[in-house]
């Protein structure tokens, strides 16, 4: 098979997860990678053993010079859509870290530079591929609950913001903290499986009370005072959203707390309720069988969904990313996670960032592209 040619533009923690799933296949050729910082790509590519790649520290140059199937973008939130559209300008097909984007008028201009190319841009959510994950979607769609008309979510840490790199906690690069790095997963999980609606209006909030405190970094990482005076991004959120077709969406995420989660999932329909275990920390699945509670022949019954395990040949949700976005370059099909559906998400966080610095609740508009 010929090879798909791979780029990786920049080269922090999660890139490694992108390089991984590319090396464990036998079908990758590895053109460039980029990073801002001189030095950190050439040592990425060092660390994985790759010889004869080119190493840049501007992703426009890269993409000038060089020519991509694909490339991964890995970089901050802040600057995820300068070189997504970049890309896509260049005609490269382009998978996107989490989360879409800061700001809904970013996405939108992802949107429009990627409608413009004709080319795909999927967006990183590997969640998506876990059996269990796509088994909520299934009970949904079979109408084993009804109709749908209102949803709990969330999920978090008790202690768990990520500040072994300065990136994820300053808003000049990563913008959203909690609401962006796992908030988004949480509302996709539970917005894929109701088809996505369009989200109407927010009341929402975000707090960053841990993330000041020196006490919150102190037994885990060397300088407790520098990190809480540079945290600038919030450590817990909260929100009541309202979706087109009467649904509410009651929504909460952590980085920290002083409770060891904020809930389980619950999703209420007409004719039954699903309850979704909670996990300690958010790591891409359910955390136990699943419940359904309905009645039946005038008594209340409950049953559980097993938990679906993979197989041998399944790989990992990040083989299963990475994969279908390659199959899809290759065989001209759709984006497997597309922004059609990821703005939405986008628009509610954008929302809940809005809401909070008001005081009230806003409306929530998705232009059209």
């Amino acid at each position: 098979m010929e090879k798909f040619r791979v780029g990786i533009i920049g080269c922090g923690g999660i890139a490694h997860s992108h390089m991984r799933a590319y090396t464990r296949r036998d079908d990758i050729e590895y053109v460039a990678f980029c990073d801002i910082v001189p030095g950190k790509a050439e040592a990425f590519a060092k660390e994985f053993g790759i010889e004869g790649a080119k190493i840049y520290t501007s992703h426009e140059e890269m993409l000038d010079k060089e020519q991509f199937d694909g490339v991964s973008v890995c970089t901050y939130n802040r600057q995820h859509a300068a070189p997504t559209i970049y890309a896509l300008n260049k005609g490269v097909n382009v998978i996107l870290e989490k989360p879409f984007a800061v700001t809904l008028d970013e996405a939108v201009e992802m949107r429009k530079a990627e409608k413009a190319s004709g080319k795909i841009l999927t967006v990183g959510f590997q969640p998506r591929f876990d059996k269990n994950m796509q088994q909520i979607k299934k009970i949904v769609e079979s109408g084993e609950l009804g109709r749908v008309y209102y949803i709990q979510t969330g999920g978090g840490r008790r202690r768990g913001i990520p500040a072994y790199t300065e990136s994820f906690i300053k808003d000049d690069t990563a913008g959203v903290g909690a609401l962006g790095d796992i908030g988004c997963y949480s509302l996709d999980m539970v917005l894929n499986a109701i088809g996505y609606p369009t989200p109407l209006t927010v009341s929402g909030f975000k707090t960053d009370f841990f993330g000041k405190d020196p006490e919150t970094f102190r037994h885990r990482y060397g300088n407790p005072e520098h990190l809480a005076e540079i945290f600038s991004v919030d450590d817990f959120a909260g929100a009541i959203i309202r979706l087109e077709g009467g649904i509410v969406l009651d929504f909460r995420i952590s980085w920290a707390m002083n409770m060891n989660t904020p809930g389980d999932t619950i999703i209420l329909g007409t004719k039954a309720g699903l309850r979704i275990p909670s996990t300690d920390c958010w790591n891409g699945t359910v955390g136990g069988p699943m419940t359904v509670y309905r009645d039946c022949a005038g008594q209340s019954i409950e049953y559980q969904i097993p938990i679906l395990k993979d197989g041998p040949k399944d790989g990992d949700l990040w083989d299963r990313k990475v994969g279908s976005f390659i199959k899809a370059v290759r065989e001209g099909g759709t984006a497997p996670v597309p922004t059609s559906q990821i703005i939405k998400n986008q628009a509610i966080i954008d929302g809940i960032v809005r809401s909070s610095a008001l005081g009230r609740e806003v409306e929530i508009t998705i232009p059209e592209v």
